[in-house]
């Protein structure tokens, strides 16, 4: 026997699509911040890279 309104079970199915709709937005936020962190540190390693052969440039350089 259902005890809940035809309008009443309506309106629950909404709030299900609403909140599985914002977590499906809110995991797409996080996954764009992963994405942004990733590439930073990507860029931050690159410029250590960077720095890392001039100096061993330079040390050759000396040597020289």
């Amino acid at each position: 026997m259902n005890t809940e309104p035809n309008g009443s079970k309506q309106m629950n199915l909404m709030h299900e699509d609403l909140a599985r709709a914002q977590m499906s937005a809110r995991l797409g936020e996080a996954q764009q911040r992963r994405r942004g962190h990733q590439m930073a540190q990507v860029a931050r390693l690159g410029r250590k890279a960077e720095q890392a052969a001039l100096q061993a440039r330079l040390a050759v350089a000396r040597v020289l």
